[in-house]
């Protein structure tokens, strides 16, 4: 697991080393282990390694001796790396030590930008090919999404420079920093950036399962790859139990995130079996509360789980006074934003992982998506014939829903928003097109969660917040096998998580089978009433001269929303003002990031 970057260019001058330095360091949080940068004329490829495979070995940008020409360098981790180099050997091709990324020279040189079709794993891949009359850049992304390849091409000297990170990426001198006008809406609407775009003009990312081309002077060239073909291995726990297993591996201690719920439950529980099997030492469980009596705690839930599955158990107590400060740290890891309250809460857990001296962290994201975990979902399912159900399912995924939002909006911006059209108006329409086409709705709501807002609200958060503090976030779900079972079940199966339920009949407590959905998050409604620790942050980032000055909302309303939300605190009121807050303090944020400076500290 690492944070990769590079630039690449038409013409003979060397990228500017004071660039290449302010870049990785703004993502060194991510890589502590090892740094290195080479350059060359119009090419610059770097990482900032976390040793994860091997590590003593995998020194990076790879190369081989017999392939010069060939470099690559990775972030995240190639399960089936051992298999690759025993036919890669069989077929000459000579290996240095044992860590994963190493095989990828060698297996570039083989099938060329088709060797992404090759790797079993969750990766983000750059390989510079600079052998005569071949220069090259290839770029690719696991399936899902997991790892991330963030890129700016610049038209008018024809450069292309990409990392895994947006604060790193705007350490480069030629990406000029520009917030999309629609980025207020998006994140209303969405609550983050969906599909390839992201919060700020130029700065793309590259979709789930693409390799992206890039050819000197020229832009990229993206295409989506075929699904990573998994062969099934059995029953829903069966396919689970083989993925936790592989991915409980490492040269690095390993822990589990444990919610208290059904998703990390059954994560936690086959980790914990595979451990007692192989006569490792015992799992140990992590779980973020908060101090105090706040409403929602899941803290005995997650007890209960790691006594039924005997784990260690480390149950981490946040101060909520320590939120206002975090919150900052968060926005400017995300580098775009995130309304979801649970970034504070995935940051401070991560952080704990870390001081606890964990590198590796198994988790349960991605379960949702593919089982039809979500009460958006349900809801849909049982609308009637003829009812709207796809503009409902849409305002569910809002942070703010559509009448609101509209409330809000400055009339200026308003008319932007129906003539530029509206994040929410795309999805909406990829529903309706779906289901237009004979997909059934799990199907068409699945494709959409997976496709689009898995990776960007969800994964992209898990990255980034763990990788603030050096821990790898391994996600079982998210695997091929799984994602192939998952699509191949009956549509009854993956609703409502019921092929999960049956799967952790006999592994979880009943009490965690039984209880109702709670996602893991930030009790928000009660932090920002009366009192509540953020209420003074929210109030000094929505405030009257403030609005006034965006010019994007109107600050007699969002006044009257917050004074509504002191009265009778409330869930969707709170939501909405987060999602106001979170906006106005990235665009402080991003301003800070036009200047190249050393890594904001952890």
């Amino acid at each position: 697991m690492c944070r990769i970057l590079g630039s690449f260019a038409a013409g003979a001058d060397r990228p500017d080393p004071a660039e290449l330095s302010a870049a990785s360091a703004r993502q060194r949080h991510g890589g502590p282990d090892e740094h290195q940068v080479l350059r060359g004329p119009g090419w610059a490829l770097g990482c900032d390694r976390l040793a994860v495979t091997d590590p003593c070995g995998g020194r990076q940008p790879y190369r081989l001796p017999h392939l010069p020409g060939i470099l690559a360098v990775l972030n995240g981790e190639i399960y089936n790396h051992a298999e690759l180099r025993r036919a890669l050997a069989a077929r000459g091709h000579r290996f240095p030590d044992r860590c994963d990324g190493t095989v990828l020279p060698a297996l570039y040189a083989e099938y060329g930008p088709a060797f992404a079709e090759h790797l079993d794993g969750m990766f983000a891949v750059a390989v510079l090919d600079l052998r005569p009359g071949r220069t090259r850049l290839v770029l690719a992304v696991d399936d899902m999404g997991m790892k991330p390849i963030h890129l700016h091409h610049d038209p008018e000297d024809g450069s292309t420079r990409f990392a895994s990170e947006i604060p790193a990426l705007l350490a480069f001198g030629g990406v000029r920093i520009s917030p999309r006008e629609d980025s207020l809406d998006t994140v209303l609407a969405t609550r983050t950036s969906f599909s390839t775009g992201t919060a700020l003009d130029g700065i793309s990312v590259l979709p789930p399962g693409a390799t992206a081309l890039v050819r000197p002077g020229a832009a990229p060239v993206v295409r989506r790859r075929g699904p990573h073909r998994a062969a099934p291995v059995g029953d829903t726990q069966d396919v689970l139990r083989h993925e936790v297993r592989r991915l409980a591996t490492a040269d690095v201690p390993v822990c589990a995130v444990t919610s208290g719920g059904l998703d990390s439950g059954l994560v936690t529980a086959l980790a914990a079996e595979h451990a007692r099997e192989t006569d490792a030492p015992p799992l140990h469980t992590f779980h973020l509360t908060y101090r105090g009596g706040w409403p929602g705690s899941e803290a005995a839930h997650a007890r209960s789980v790691a006594r039924r599955t005997r784990t260690v158990h480390h149950e981490i107590a946040l101060d909520p006074d320590e939120l206002p400060s975090l919150l900052t740290r968060t926005v400017r890891h995300l580098g775009q934003p995130n309304a979801d309250p649970i970034t504070l809460s995935t940051y401070a857990l991560f952080r704990a992982v870390r001081r606890q001296g964990f590198t590796v962290a198994l988790a349960g994201d991605g379960a949702d998506e593919l089982f039809g975990g979500y009460d958006r979902m349900r809801a849909a399912l049982a609308a009637p014939p003829g009812a709207d159900w796809a503009a409902a399912y849409t305002d569910a995924l809002s942070a703010a829903p559509r009448l609101l939002r509209e409330h809000l909006y400055t009339a200026d911006y308003r008319a932007h928003i129906a003539d530029t059209g509206s994040a929410a108006d795309r999805i909406e329409q990829e529903l309706r097109s779906a289901e237009a086409v004979g997909a059934d709705r799990v199907t068409a709501m699945t494709a959409l969660e997976t496709r689009w807002r898995l990776p960007a609200y969800h994964l992209r958060r898990v990255d980034h917040l763990s990788m603030a503090w050096a821990v790898e976030t391994r996600l079982p779900f998210c695997q091929p096998s799984v994602v192939a079972h998952a699509r191949a079940l009956p549509a009854a199966a993956r609703t409502g998580k019921r092929a999960l339920y049956e799967a952790g009949a006999e592994l979880l407590p009943a009490p965690v089978l039984r209880r109702p959905k709670q996602p893991f998050t930030l009790p928000v409604e009660a932090m920002i009433a009366p009192g509540g620790p953020l209420l003074d942050t929210v109030r000094e980032l929505l405030s009257p001269a403030r609005l006034v000055l965006g010019g994007k909302v109107r600050a007699d309303r969002v006044g009257k929303l917050l004074a509504r939300q002191l009265e009778r605190p409330d869930r969707a009121d709170a939501q909405a003002l987060w999602a106001l807050a979170v906006h106005e303090l990235w665009t402080d944020v991003v301003r800070g990031m036009s200047i190249p400076a050393g890594c904001a500290a952890a």
